[in-house]
């Protein structure tokens, strides 16, 4: 659960929260750290090696439903993304697309993932991430950063998490290791 849990869905608000989370600081090091409300211990931001993530929205948790209701509260939280997409493309440009299946398969394995794929895996966000950058943050000491939206879930019951992601560091998919292996 995130802190987001039962909040509507605000395209002008997801919008504010990433334009906040960009002119945001960012760690140049250190470990991964998720945070938790107080009174709760509902996710409210992950930190680590040059990022930051937070939940955006959080829908309903989908335990209980079948076709079509199911495909339907899919298909609403893929609207909220494709709106705040749409937001964030005219601001910054055309986004593109990183898978996260080769990062939550190498976890599987055992193998290592980057600090950031590993951060968001364990937060159950799972949803490929759509990304702009370098964008340049404004002010003294103008820096250039990468963003990143997506919308998944871990399983067929839990809710779809929105979360927004902010690197000091380019965002880029990782290679398949299928693609990687010589051919016979």
């Amino acid at each position: 659960m995130t802190a987001r849990a039962g909040e509507e869905f605000d395209v002008v608000r997801a919008v504010a929260d990433v334009e906040a989370l960009l002119a945001g600081p960012v760690p140049a090091d250190g470990p991964t750290v998720a945070v938790g409300d107080p009174a709760t211990g509902e996710w409210t931001t992950t930190r680590g090696e040059g990022f930051r993530v937070v939940p955006l929205w959080e829908g309903e948790a989908l335990t209980g439903l079948y076709e079509p209701e199911w495909n339907e509260e899919v298909g609403v939280a893929e609207g909220h993304l494709a709106a705040l997409v749409g937001e964030l493309d005219a601001r910054w440009g055309v986004h593109r697309k990183v898978a996260m299946h080769v990062p939550l398969f190498r976890r599987r394995r055992g193998a290592p993932v980057p600090p950031l794929f590993g951060a968001l895996l364990a937060e159950d966000c799972y949803g490929d991430l759509w990304v702009w950058g370098p964008v340049t943050v404004e002010g003294p000491g103008a820096v250039r950063r990468w963003v990143a939206v997506s919308a998944g879930h871990s399983d067929g019951d839990a809710p779809v998490v929105m979360a927004a992601a902010v690197s000091d560091r380019p965002v880029v998919g990782l290679p398949d290791e299928d693609d990687c292996v010589d051919s016979p």
